[in-house]
């Protein structure tokens, strides 16, 4: 149990902090970070955590190993555009329990600005909302990790366990980023991602495929429209079939812990389509892209299997050779559970309700998390929690800014008991 009189000295130092933290929070809001442009947004991560003394480690996350693991997801960019940031604190002596602070800066793309009441990238406070893409998803969550350790030693503590900032890409599309860092060797005896969760402890969730569908078509002239057929129209066939998948899916959730009470846990999303050659010509080819969400204990690769049987299925109705094909084109991940009981949680539950004066709520997402990579690979418990947002991958997009306040005091005084505190003489 931590201390009453250092969870105060804690909270304070949070509370004087706030107002930097804000700040340092726009700035990386206004770094835009979407895929493969994440550089300049981890260029202001590192020199913070350098700033505070880190022993800092940025790489280029693909290798060998990343692309032979289970769960890695096939990428379609340049890896070598891909670099994480990680960020050690060494305590003198090691003698309290070591943790990793995960959190993802890449972001997904704007959609069409002008539907934007302002700039994506302007991080403006409103009415107690911080706007702006990534805003909340979850650029205040890295945030609130790194403002929770500063606080620690504005309050004249330091931890003495090890703990490892991490600041990852390509968790908006594949997860690669948190499991290069696994496969580095960052590990640890907990962790802790701040996602936006509304206040909440994220208990179950799904895993997630991503995947390219291209549908073949037979071209003509249009005056002869019947003689052809419309790869387009087929593609809406295929997506029929996939939906009836999906429904299926859906209906087993009652074989699924935590997922019995989830309204529709599994949703497969069409997110980009592109077809057709010219408008008076029967379109050759259409292509598809699929987001596909699996049950916690089904792996990715019996997910896939059963795609294809369907996919194999449509195709045969279609009547032509390699008429559907299907590519692998992002997530590769199985979903999972944070199993009940671990000290981790015991912890934060005591730091949330000094914090929020209530119990600490936990909820089953339809939604990827990367704390499967932690849960599944690297056999630790992994607590995602974090502050309330709004419109998140949507139109401006936003956090609130008092539940960051206490997001980042939950955390910090989490970090405080789990890896302990010593008196310390410099500040960050």
């Amino acid at each position: 149990m931590l201390d009453p009189e250092i969870a105060q000295r804690i909270t304070k130092a949070v509370d004087e902090q706030f107002d930097d933290q804000l700040a340092w929070t726009a700035e990386l809001v206004r770094r835009p970070s979407l895929r493969t442009g994440e550089a300049d947004a981890q260029d202001l991560v590192q020199a913070t955590l350098s700033e505070m003394g880190l022993e800092i480690d940025r790489w280029v996350i693909d290798s060998p190993e990343l692309r032979a693991h289970e769960g890695y997801g096939p990428t379609t960019v340049d890896p070598s555009t891909l670099e994480n940031v990680v960020g050690t604190w060494h305590p003198p002596v090691e003698r309290g329990r070591s943790l990793i602070l995960n959190g993802h800066v890449d972001v997904v793309p704007t959609g069409p600005e002008e539907y934007w009441s302002r700039s994506p990238w302007d991080a403006r406070i409103v009415d107690g909302w911080m706007y702006g893409r990534g805003s909340g998803d979850m650029k205040a969550g890295i945030g609130a990790n790194v403002f929770a350790l500063r606080a620690l030693t504005a309050a004249g503590l330091r931890p003495t366990g090890r703990i490892h900032v991490e600041s990852v890409v390509e968790e908006e599309c594949t997860g690669n980023g948190s499991l290069a860092a696994l496969l580095r060797g960052y590990t640890a005896d907990a962790c802790v991602i701040p996602e936006p969760e509304d206040d909440k402890l994220v208990r179950a969730n799904v895993g997630v495929l991503w995947f390219d569908v291209t549908v073949r078509g037979v071209p003509t002239h249009l005056r002869v429209m019947s003689s052809g057929q419309n790869a387009i129209d087929a593609a809406y066939q295929v997506m029929g079939d996939l939906r009836r998948l999906e429904a299926e899916w859906n209906r087993r959730k009652d074989e699924h812990r935590y997922f019995a009470d989830t309204e529709h846990p599994i949703n497969f999303g069409f997110g980009v389509i592109q077809g057709g050659e010219w408008p008076s010509s029967v379109p050759a080819r259409c292509t598809f892209t699929v987001r596909a969400a699996l049950y916690p204990g089904t792996s990715a690769a019996e997910a896939w299997a059963e795609i294809q049987r369907t996919l194999e299925e449509s195709a045969a109705s279609l009547g032509l050779p390699d008429a559907v094909v299907a590519t692998p084109s992002g997530f590769f991940a199985e979903g999972y559970v944070l199993e009940e009981g671990s000290d981790a949680e015991a912890v934060l539950a005591r730091s949330h309700e000094r914090v929020f004066g209530s119990e600490l709520e936990s909820f089953t997402t339809p939604g990827y998390l990367d704390g499967r990579v932690f849960t599944l690979y690297g056999g630790m418990p992994c607590l995602v929690y974090g502050p309330v947002s709004e419109a998140i991958h949507g139109i401006d997009e936003r956090v609130d800014v008092e539940s960051v306040r206490r997001i980042t005091t939950s955390i910090a005084l989490f970090v405080a008991e789990w890896c302990g505190v010593e008196p310390v003489e410099d500040a960050w």
